[in-house]
């Protein structure tokens, strides 16, 4: 079995993340704020904040991403994936306006993330109880 469109998925998600990081370097330059800090300016803080929150949640979603396209199927959890990358741009775009414009974005992705992760968490614990293998 290939896993191309869970591989493009990941490789879009890792980028949307750079995107999250060069965004950071813009916002410095245009509050005036060098590395290192990390604070002194509520914009940069949004901005700081929404690539620390997408760093927390990377692990899980390709962790889960990546089983579920095992256990599943290959576009389906690819097309979830997307979603999850939807979710976290809607999130970026919306924490760096306003903290409190963050909710829908959050929730998109938390819900993409909780389908991966129950998902293959279910037919981990199947493929146990009956002794099968991916």
């Amino acid at each position: 079995m290939t896993y191309n469109a869970t591989a493009l998925v990941t490789l879009l998600a890792l980028l949307a993340y750079v995107w999250m990081g060069v965004r950071i370097g813009g916002v410095r330059r245009q509050v005036g704020i060098s590395a290192p800090a990390m604070t002194g300016d509520p914009l940069l803080e949004r901005y700081v904040r929404v690539q620390a929150n997408t760093l927390e949640w990377l692990p899980i979603f390709l962790a889960s991403l990546w089983l579920f396209a095992a256990y599943w199927n290959d576009k389906l959890a690819a097309l979830v994936g997307l979603v999850w990358i939807v979710g976290r741009v809607l999130y970026a775009l919306g924490y760096s306006k306003d903290a409190s414009k963050r909710e829908l974005g959050f929730m998109v992705q938390t819900l993409a993330t909780a389908g991966l992760l129950f998902g293959a968490l279910y037919q981990a614990v199947v493929h146990l109880l009956h002794g099968g293998v991916i």
